[in-house]
């Protein structure tokens, strides 16, 4: 497949992604052109190929655009991709997202949403840091069919025996998998409470999955692969270690915890989510929520640790993954004692 980042082009694009964007196009009705089209790549999935796709319009100076995504080797390893289009599609319907236009076998056509996407900076401005705390009250508020049972839990155990099944028995000792269903169990046991708050929950808040727009300052999450229900606490430790990477860098895996938010940034963020549903929370509130979050990063660590090994056997984007997942693991272990007290011991 040849793609030219300038200039339209009678594309060599495959022939089922020409036949969907050809019936996007035509639905449109005012493109020039509905096969030469504008193709550029757009950078930062981690499972996805996903790119920009441009018509000109018979007004001359504008473009039609909408987002091709591409699915990648080996995902139905991480969830159900008819149930993510469901997701993606009532999200829809919700006013969440943009809307689902066309698809194909191996991937779909999506509206184009006319806001930029995050950076990794922009995750620590406190303004923009408040709008994603209030729009994640709101996703987690969503009234979406299907069970609403906690999913974490099974999901990483499914993991795990998946992870054992592609592992060489280097990577499995080097990654102690052997114990880590004890891991499992003894973290749902800690964790979990009776009467902590579940959700629908986003499971992925990176800033490459969150987009604001300038103008009105409005927040829109993408990409649900991974949503489900959860404990809310577990949502927002996940967006809280995502504030260690930077996917654009040199090295794309390399996380630097040293830019974990510290304490104040923590108690701000959970605050103007707690405050977002119309009630000023107490301090006891905001500081049990920020308390059960820290430890709900455990679970996270475990999570991506294990999408990391199976992604470097299935995944063939650019992406050192068994390195990202030794961070992982790495972290969980170096933080376990201090967060679970006697259930800290360590291999």
């Amino acid at each position: 497949m040849t793609i030219k980042q300038n200039g339209f082009v009678k594309s060599s694009l495959p022939e089922e992604w020409k036949k969907v964007l050809g019936s996007v196009a035509s639905e449109f009705g005012d493109i020039v052109d509905v096969e030469a089209l504008q193709v550029i790549p757009l950078k930062g999935a981690m499972t996805n190929e996903v790119y920009q796709i441009n018509w000109r319009t018979k007004d001359g100076d504008l473009f039609r655009r909408v987002l091709l995504r591409v699915y990648g080797e080996g995902v139905e390893v991480f969830f159900n991709r008819d149930d993510e289009i469901r997701t993606f599609e009532c999200m829809s319907n919700h006013g969440q997202g943009p809307r689902l236009l066309g698809r194909f076998e191996h991937g779909r056509v999506e509206e184009f949403i006319h806001a930029r996407t995050l950076a990794a900076a922009d995750l620590r401005d406190p303004e923009i840091s408040a709008l994603i705390a209030t729009k994640m009250r709101e996703f987690h508020s969503l009234d979406m069919p299907g069970p609403k049972n906690v999913v974490i839990w099974d999901r990483i155990r499914n993991w795990l025996s998946e992870a054992k099944s592609l592992c060489s028995l280097k990577d499995a000792r080097e990654f102690a998998l052997d114990i880590l269903e004890e891991e499992i169990s003894m973290l749902e046991k800690e964790l979990s409470q009776d009467d902590q708050d579940i959700g629908f929950c986003h499971n992925d808040l990176q800033y490459g999955n969150i987009m604001i727009d300038e103008e009105t300052r409005s927040i829109t999450l993408i990409d649900y692969e991974y949503a489900c229900c959860n404990p809310v606490a577990y949502d927002i430790a996940n967006h809280f270690c995502e504030m260690v990477a930077n996917y654009h860098s040199d090295t794309p895996h390399v996380m630097d915890f040293s830019k974990y938010p510290d304490l104040v940034e923590r108690q701000r963020f959970v605050r103007t989510y707690l405050n977002s549903s119309g009630y000023e929370p107490s301090d006891t509130e905001v500081e049990q929520l920020v308390h059960d979050v820290e430890k709900y990063t455990l679970a996270n660590h475990l999570h991506w640790a294990l999408w990391g090994i199976i992604s470097g056997y299935v995944n063939k984007i650019d992406f050192d993954y068994m390195e990202y997942a030794r961070q992982r693991f790495r972290q969980y272990w170096l933080r376990k004692p201090e967060l679970l007290g006697s259930w800290g011991i360590s291999p």
